[in-house]
């Protein structure tokens, strides 16, 4: 899964086996002072529960159904949608959308957790997971625009027959819920920003400073040895990722496609990655048109086991050093971002979770997303 963005003056080579990390260079974003009170630990819920068996217990059964949902005829598209319930439950329907690289299996930890109160559907945006993947002939994004996925997104709540939800966006797809929230606010009752960008289109603030130059916190590329076995990209990911969850798992099984001497291959083409990720770079929010209640939830690495995992100790002095820039450069600009975000969208709603990771907050810090979740009132 992709850290957050940051600088586009120092680009990271996409990792095709860490489906999500390719924001981080680009805009860095987000976070701000004061996050909303919230107990600790984590609920893992169940990562891959079989369509129709119980995902989760507690206050009744919660039950997954997976459904692909066509969103489009010319080309023909189908989307993966994974659509969690419980018997007699009477909160908004939460639909959640992943961020770059990801699929709607990265939410199998958060979704059940939240199914105690909501139906919850999360999708996986074309090009990715197990939904369809046209290529994007004529132009370098076609098919893979904003509009495009908020146009998906409408569809996909169509035929699910449902009239108005809360959408929650990870990464990225903070673009598609600014759009679908400012061309749909009729369908909206609220907004769950996931460590998103203010503007995928700027640069981050790094108070006149540039980012130190060092090959050893560039994130490691996935070689032939790492493609050989499904369990060799397993690994590979493991060894590159804070920790490791079912969730994310289950995000890179869906994500691959095994070959019959066992190797593997990520399933989304080179130039359809590309294509979303310079359509989402290349998208700039108008939130003057959103007006729904929104939740901004923010990540702040604070050490290098947040930002390098794949570090390996000692460090040299060099990189020890260019490390603890890196780390302040980036919390300064990510603290400007989501200051930015949360004056844009007129919210008093936000939760700053320290000392954690973009990749696998929603694992790690789960029962803090979830109370400021439920902490909402939705329109």
């Amino acid at each position: 899964m992709n850290r957050p963005p940051v600088l586009p003056s120092r680009p990271l080579r996409p990792n095709r086996f860490q489906p999500q990390r390719r924001d981080i260079l680009r805009a860095l974003a987000l976070t701000g002072a004061a996050g909303l009170a919230a107990c600790g630990g984590n609920s893992r819920g169940n990562a891959g529960a079989p369509p129709g068996l119980s995902a989760a217990a507690g206050m009744g059964q919660v039950f997954v159904t997976d459904r692909r949902v066509k969103v489009s005829g010319t080309p023909e598209v189908s989307l993966q949608v994974r659509d969690w319930q419980r018997p007699g439950n009477t909160g908004p329907t939460i639909v959640l959308l992943a961020g770059l690289g990801g699929n709607a299996r990265c939410f199998d930890s958060l979704a059940p957790a939240l199914a105690a109160r909501s139906r919850v559907v999360a999708i996986s945006r074309r090009g990715y997971g197990l939904s369809d993947k046209p290529r994007p002939v004529k132009t370098a994004t076609r098919y893979y625009e904003v509009e495009t996925l908020s146009s998906d997104l409408k569809a996909v709540l169509d035929e699910l027959g449902l009239l108005r939800v809360v959408l929650g966006g990870h990464s990225i797809a903070g673009n598609e819920l600014t759009h679908f929230a400012g061309h749909h606010p009729e369908r909206v009752r609220g907004l769950i920003y996931l460590d998103t960008s203010f503007d995928y289109t700027k640069d981050g603030d790094r108070g006149g400073e540039e980012l130190p130059m060092n090959r050893l916190l560039d994130e490691p590329k996935a070689g032939a040895a790492d493609s050989r076995s499904l369990q060799a990209a397993i690994a590979f990911s493991r060894r590159k990722t804070k920790n490791w969850w079912p969730a994310l798992e289950a995000n890179l099984r869906d994500a691959v496609e095994v070959r019959t001497d066992g190797s593997v291959r990520m399933n989304t083409p080179d130039d359809v990655e590309t294509a979303v990720d310079t359509a989402a770079h290349g998208y700039s929010p108008d939130y003057k048109a959103v007006r729904a209640p929104s939740l901004v939830v923010t990540t702040l690495p604070a050490d290098n086991r947040d930002l390098f995992p794949w570090l390996e100790l000692p460090l040299d002095a060099k990189t020890e050093k260019d490390a603890a820039d890196y780390l302040r450069i980036f919390r300064r600009a990510r603290i400007t971002d989501s200051n930015r975000l949360v004056e844009a969208l007129h919210t008093p709603n936000r939760l700053t979770l320290d000392n954690c990771c973009h990749t696998d907050f929603l694992m790690e810090r789960e029962a803090e997303v979830l109370r400021a979740i439920q902490f909402m009132t939705w329109a």
